[in-house]
């Protein structure tokens, strides 16, 4: 069975590698995707379409750009990883796990103790609340070859 992932969140960190590398290594037929993850990239996603005199402005282009993509790969995945990082408030992550809600979309969340509180809404509707990326592979492993 093969199963597409949509790797939401924190950019800052190589979790997102050593998922795919705990998958692979475990035999498991996983496509992942995930946002842009060159923030500034991601930040000039709007810029061609002419300069901004207020940040706003710049912020609110690039933001439906790379919605575009967002959207689009959460819709198709099967599942969705949302990781919050310890270093930044990952706003759009939190907006990513909303959405998956609202389309009933499985998601798991990865992060830290340290913040359970702030995400207690965003972990209730989760499928399962992760601290490692091995979790996540094992969850990933559990439903592919159960």
């Amino acid at each position: 069975m093969s199963f597409f992932v949509y790797l939401s969140g924190e950019i800052h960190t190589d979790w997102r590698d050593e998922i795919q590398r705990g998958a692979e290594a475990a035999g498991l037929d996983v496509v992942f995707t995930s946002p842009v993850t060159d923030h500034d990239a991601s930040d000039a996603a709007g810029d061609h379409l002419g300069e901004e005199s207020r940040q706003f402005w710049r912020d609110h282009k690039s933001s439906k750009i790379n919605a575009i993509r967002t959207r689009t790969l959460i819709e198709q995945s099967d599942l969705v990883v949302v990781r919050f990082g310890d270093k930044y408030k990952q706003w759009n992550a939190a907006f990513d796990a909303g959405y998956c809600a609202a389309l009933g979309k499985p998601y798991v969340t990865l992060h830290g103790e340290e913040i359970v509180h702030p995400l207690k809404e965003v972990d209730a509707e989760a499928m399962a609340w992760c601290t490692t990326t091995d979790q996540v592979v094992e969850i990933l492993r559990y439903v592919l070859k159960a």
